[in-house]
C-alpha cells in the first residue's frame, strides 16, 4: 500500500519541536514589511504554539 504524502502547506507553517508540540508563524510576516515599526515585527516574528484541539489534526497532515 502507497504512503500517504504529507500536507506541504501545513509544512510550511508549521514546524515540530523536539517535544512534539506544534509551533507557527503568525500572519502578516510575508510582505509589507518597511511599512511597520521594528517593535511591531519583533512581536510578530515570535512562534506561537498552535491550540491543542488544532495539533490533532496538523500532526495528521504532517504524519508526525
Amino acid at each position: 500500500m502507497p504512503k500517504m504524502k504529507s500536507n506541504s502547506a501545513a509544512s510550511k507553517r508549521v514546524r515540530v519541536t523536539g517535544t512534539g508540540k506544534l509551533m507557527h508563524v503568525g500572519s502578516a510576516m510575508r510582505h509589507n514589511l518597511e511599512h511597520k515599526s521594528s517593535r511591531k515585527r519583533r512581536a510578530l516574528s515570535r512562534d506561537e504554539l498552535l491550540a491543542p484541539t488544532q495539533m490533532k489534526n496538523i500532526k495528521a497532515m504532517l504524519h508526525k
